[in-house]
């Protein structure tokens, strides 16, 4: 039986984690969501609406599904969506809902010494780290119950687009590129979708740190996943951007999760072999 309590639009869904978010969702609440290229598919799903944020409005659609929760996973042009968020703000000061925004652990990539945390200050030197945090920023002058804000390192899963390239590289004899030096933590789709089931059941907010409570290397990773799909004849190109370890990993401190919901990266590693 579905939860009545909840409509759920999910802004990007037919993007790998916006899918499989919607995919968890739909079985427990009202949910809807966005997709940007005509589909044969999503236009048969009355719960679809095809929505160009670069030029469309989202208004009509907000009035059409009147959410309680938005769930922004979109890609693309980073200024468009700059000015998206903008507008759902504005919407969000008059109608009291709640917006989930998935952003990323690049939002300290200026950062290298450590592993970060929830109220650590942010910092970037990479466009896509600043403009996670400019839409952060703005989501953080909203009343906390409003907001919550998911760091996410990087993610893998047996569809990620991730994963896809690094076995399109192999089959085409182009090298992977692994960073030895960059220190980081990792989450997969199954996980993250279950974390945010839950985050929407306990009605929480605030600021989030979804990775897995390990550290690992990124080319000890990256190999380990290649050895475990045995896929052979795999090129590495090492990457040094320092002669020093560099961390890139979010971990939590203040906003913790059940143990079940926690995640380390073997069991990345072991989902890859199940599947």
């Amino acid at each position: 039986m579905k939860n009545e309590k909840h409509r759920i639009l999910i802004l990007g869904a037919s993007g790998f984690l916006g899918n499989a978010i919607y995919k968890e969702l739909c079985a427990y609440f009202n949910t809807y969501g966005t997709y940007r290229t005509p589909n044969k598919h999503y236009e048969k799903n009355h719960h679809f609406f095809e929505f160009n944020f670069e030029e469309d409005d989202i208004y009509e659609i907000l009035d059409i599904v009147k959410p309680t929760i938005i769930v922004s996973a979109l890609r693309g042009d980073f200024s468009k969506q700059v000015l998206l968020h903008k507008h759902l703000i504005e919407y969000m000061r008059s109608i009291k809902i709640k917006l989930i925004f998935l952003s990323s652990a690049n939002v300290f990539d200026a950062y290298s010494k450590y592993p970060s945390y929830e109220e650590d200050k942010t910092l970037s030197n990479s466009v896509y780290g600043h403009f996670k945090i400019k839409i952060e920023n703005m989501l953080l002058r909203l009343p906390k119950k409003q907001v919550a804000i998911l760091r996410l390192p990087m993610v893998f899963g047996v569809q990620s687009p991730r994963l896809q390239e690094i076995i399109q590289n192999i089959k085409e004899n182009e090298p992977v590129e692994v960073f030895p030096n960059l220190v980081m933590n990792v989450t997969n789709d199954d996980k993250l979708t279950q974390q945010i089931h839950y985050i929407i059941n306990r009605n929480k907010s605030g600021i989030f740190h979804l990775g897995s409570t390990d550290l690992v290397h990124h080319d000890d990773f990256i190999k380990e996943m290649v050895e475990t799909l045995c896929i052979p004849n795999a090129i590495y190109k090492h990457v040094y951007t320092t002669n020093d370890e560099r961390y890139l990993a979010v971990l939590p401190k203040i906003n913790t999760l059940p143990k079940h919901l926690k995640i380390i990266s073997a069991d990345i590693i072991e989902e890859l072999k199940i599947n």
